[in-house]
C-alpha cells in the first residue's frame, strides 16, 4: 500500500496494518515519537487500534537526545 510518510511516497508491506506495526517496521520506539495521521495527532495508547490505509498522510516526529 502506498502512503505519504513525512512528505514522501512510501510503499508499505501488506503486513503493516496499524501505527504500532508501522513504527516497529522502522524500529522506532513508541516512547520517543509523535505520530500524526491525516492531520490528527495519534495518542500513543491508540497506536495499535489506529489503522494505516492506502493514501494516508503520516508524519512521524522522532526525538533525539543530545546537546
Amino acid at each position: 500500500m502506498l502512503v505519504q510518510l513525512n512528505g514522501k511516497g512510501v510503499e508499505l508491506a501488506a503486513a503493516i496494518t496499524n501505527i504500532r506495526e508501522l513504527l516497529a517496521s522502522y524500529q522506532l520506539q513508541e516512547k520517543i515519537v509523535i505520530v500524526e495521521r491525516n492531520g490528527e495527532i495519534i495518542d500513543r495508547t491508540r497506536y495499535e487500534e489506529t489503522p494505516v490505509a492506502a493514501g494516508d498522510r503520516i508524519e512521524i516526529v522522532h526525538f533525539v537526545g543530545g546537546g
